[in-house]
């Protein structure tokens, strides 16, 4: 079993930055890929940025150039750096790892006038 707990949500305003912490412990350390998604009220779990198996990174095409997947091995943690937040970016955050479908319980971040 793995476990994930992500961390760094909050309140904002409109152009502010945040950071997403994500750290992996439990029976495995090694990770094919990790990511972060994002849920907005009403709407569907979608993602946001992720490394890829290969080590590549995808992002959506609404946070390029103002987010930043980073990880840092040693720590099993990943980051996301968020600048530049708009309102359209409040939503809960969570952190998945795969292979074995691991989800983290969440963080809410708004951004809010």
């Amino acid at each position: 079993q793995v476990q994930l707990v992500e961390s760094g949500g909050g309140l904002v305003q409109p152009g502010g930055s945040l950071r997403l912490s994500c750290t992996a412990s439990g029976r495995s350390s090694r990770f094919n890929t990790m990511g972060w998604y994002r849920q907005a009220p009403g709407k569907q779990r979608e993602l946001v940025a992720q490394f890829t198996i290969f080590g590549n990174t995808n992002y959506a095409d609404s946070v390029k150039g103002r987010f930043t997947i980073s990880r840092d091995s040693a720590k099993n943690t990943v980051y996301l750096q968020m600048n530049s937040l708009k309102v359209e970016d409040t939503a809960v955050y969570y952190c998945k790892s795969d292979p074995g479908n691991y989800w983290g319980q969440g963080t809410q971040v708004t951004v809010t006038v």
